[in-house]
Parts: structure tokens; sequence; C-alpha cells
């Protein structure tokens, strides 16, 4: 292994460490010491990564944004039923933050407003919603009187409700969960013609529960080798 791979792999394994330190104990009363202890390396090679927590915080917001647009991408493409899609990323999100921790701790200093910086991980899954289901009106997939500005808000608030919910009780992220919500939501968003042709509990095998994991961390990579942060 040479000397860059090597430093590498400690930047993400301090990512890591550290966003299992923000996510359980929060940005102010987790320890430089503690994320250096966790990541198996000194406070000396933290430092050389890092010049404070702040740095920390922001690659692990960072690292969460990569893998949440990746998401949103992969929602966008194909030509399926746009509403299908919708419901079908909305449990590849939930996938993700069951099996990522830097995702989950990056939304959670985002809420925070630590360090009082100005990403918002939230706005790609926003204007996701809001595309697939501008896609959706425009195929006719829409019921009468649900334009996508009013279908949106309401997916938007139950999403992330359920993700602020999930940070006590990650039952709330289980897949039977987010299916009753389609449950409730599809008759009244979708047009009538696609009430028996869209499935609530989303398109994907449920071994790709199984895969969430190896593709989340693909988002912990060293600055240069993967796709924009959102910002």
């Amino acid at each position: 292994m040479t000397k860059q791979d090597r430093a590498v792999r400690t930047r993400l394994a301090l990512i890591r460490s550290a966003a299992e330190q923000f996510e359980a104990r929060g940005y102010v009363r987790a320890s430089l010491a503690e994320i250096s202890a966790g990541a198996g390396v000194s406070s000396g090679a933290l430092h050389f990564h890092f010049a404070n927590k702040a740095a920390v915080a922001e690659a692990v917001e960072h690292a969460a944004a990569r893998a949440l647009r990746q998401v949103a991408v992969r929602g966008r493409g194909g030509d399926a039923c746009a509403l299908q899609r919708l419901v079908d990323v909305t449990h590849h999100v939930a996938r993700l933050l069951c099996a990522d921790v830097v995702v989950r701790a990056g939304l959670r200093l985002n809420a925070e407003a630590v360090a009082g910086r100005v990403r918002d991980l939230r706005r790609e899954w926003r204007e996701c919603v809001h595309e697939l289901l501008a896609e959706a009106e425009r195929r006719g997939e829409l019921a009468a009187g649900m334009p996508p500005h009013r279908s949106s808000a309401v997916v938007l608030a139950a999403t992330t409700g359920i993700e602020v919910l999930a940070r006590e009780d990650p039952g709330w992220l289980a897949r039977p969960s987010l299916t009753d919500l389609w449950h409730l939501l599809l008759p009244c968003v979708a047009a009538p013609q696609l009430a028996g042709a869209l499935d609530p509990a989303g398109t994907e095998p449920d071994h790709a529960e199984a895969d969430v994991g190896s593709r989340a961390d693909g988002a912990l990579e060293a600055p240069g080798r993967a796709g924009l942060a959102l910002r």
C-alpha cells in the first residue's frame, strides 16, 4: 500500500469515526480525541487531515451530500413511471439512511447548522421530488386537482418527518413503514388509472438493502475523487 493510499484510508476512517460520534453525541459533545481513537489513529494524524472539529464536520456533510446526490440522480433517470420512480427513490433513501452512519450524521449536523455553514443537504431531495412530480404531471400521472407543488409539499413533509423520527426509532425507516405511507398517499396523488399499477413497497428486490451499504461507502472518497457536493 502506498503512502497516498494509507492517507486516504486514514481520512475515510476519521470521517466514519466522526460520523459515529456526531450521531451519538452531537457536534458539541463529540471530541477530537474520541474521533481519533475510534479511527485507530493518533491525534496528530487527525490534525494532519483536519484543522479542527468544524473541518471534520464539514467533511462528514460533504460525504453525506455526495451519497444523497447519487440517490437523487438515480431517481431522476429512466423512462419508467415518474410516480413509481419517486416511490422507489424514497425507499432507496431510507435504505441509505439505515446503512450509512455518515449520511445520518451529515443530516443531523446540517439540521443543527453547525459552525454556520450554508450547505443544504435536503435541497437535492426537494429538487428531485419537485422534478419527478412535474414529470408525472406532464405524463398525466397525477390526480385531478393535485398540482405538483401541492403533492410535493405533502411528500416532502412526510419523508422529512420520517427521517427526523428515525433518529430516535430506526423502525420508521423500515420498508413496511414507507410502504404504509405510500398506501395512504398514492390514492390521493396518483391518477385513477394508475391505482393498480403502482407498487407502494417499491420495485427494487429485497436484496437491494444488502447492497446499499457498499454503494453508500462510495460517498467516502478523498476530495477530487467523486462528484460535486450539494451547495
